[in-house]
């Protein structure tokens, strides 16, 4: 009998709630695309005025990100300006923590989402179809696993090679890797996941391994990824300088050079680190992850 009860009021959720739910869904998209574009012709109106532009911390928000990388992301657009509104996500992951969701939902962007785990990938393809402002171009969502060896491979083989706004890598993994191997495109901006427990001047990433699998040490001790000084001689290498963080120290973003100088100057990587979380990290969960192996780059 209760299994019976579970499984008609599974069947009620869905033959009613779904619906419900994916009509507030996107009258709330429909709000906030109009609130940002606002926000973003403010922006612009405080440039042409020649006002004092508001820093990294004042501009953040969330709408699909884990933090306030939306608001970031649309801040620095908002400033540079696009060329073709094309963005590349490895490491896609789910919609509530996505980089990358923002910006395809309310400002039409043309996205091509990489997720090694199909349960995501699936799941990630069934929301975005809720959407009738991109149902006839939604976000292309590859079930992939993504390695150095092959990541150009899978991007040219989905059309996305060339030139794109936007490269988003957040993989708890070889990020540092992927990042280096990628030479099939050349995005405008970078945003990258990186550890924030080795502090601003060590330079160091986990080893470049097809199979690696991240080791969960408590929430945020994870020994996986990269430090921000080794994405930082990466991206200089690249042609790419250090402009901003997020709120709590542990997503970087990147601005290729030539791009964008007088609004988004190059940061010195300890200007990364003045959230007490990165502190706290540090002191909580660096000693149970530094004899591991990692890669002095």
């Amino acid at each position: 009998m209760k299994k019976m009860i579970q499984s008609i009021l599974k069947r009620f959720r869905s033959f009613f709630c779904s619906p419900i739910l994916s009509y507030l869904e996107r009258q709330e998209s429909n709000r906030q695309a109009l609130l940002q574009n606002m926000l973003k012709f403010q922006y612009k109106q405080m440039v042409q005025a020649d006002m004092q532009m508001p820093s990294f911390e004042d501009v953040g928000f969330k709408t699909y990100s884990e933090a306030d990388e939306d608001g970031i992301l649309h801040y620095i657009f908002a400033l540079i300006g696009t060329t073709n509104k094309r963005l590349l996500d490895i490491g896609a992951a789910g919609i509530n923590i996505s980089n990358t969701a923002n910006l395809v939902i309310n400002h039409g962007w043309k996205g091509l989402l990489i997720e090694g785990d199909l349960k995501r990938v699936l799941s990630a393809r069934k929301f975005y179809e809720t959407f009738p402002n991109i149902r006839n171009y939604p976000p292309v969502v590859v079930d992939k696993w993504v390695t150095s060896d092959n990541v150009n491979q899978v991007i040219m083989e989905n059309g996305f090679s060339g030139d794109i706004d936007l490269l988003s890598i957040d993989i708890d993994g070889v990020d540092y890797w992927i990042w280096d191997a990628i030479n099939c495109m050349q995005p405008r901006v970078v945003i990258v996941e990186y550890q924030c427990i080795w502090g601003p001047e060590k330079s160091v990433t986990v080893p470049n391994s097809p199979d690696f699998k991240p080791e969960y040490h408590g929430r945020f001790g994870i020994y996986s990824g990269a430090s921000l000084a080794a994405f930082v001689k990466l991206g200089k290498r690249k042609g790419y300088r250090l402009v901003g963080c997020s709120r709590y120290g542990y997503n970087a973003f990147f601005i290729q050079n030539g791009i964008g100088e007088e609004f988004f100057p190059e940061i010195p990587a300890k200007d990364c680190f003045k959230h007490p979380f990165t502190h706290w990290a540090r002191k909580k969960f660096l000693n149970e992850i530094e004899e591991l192996e990692w890669v002095e780059v």
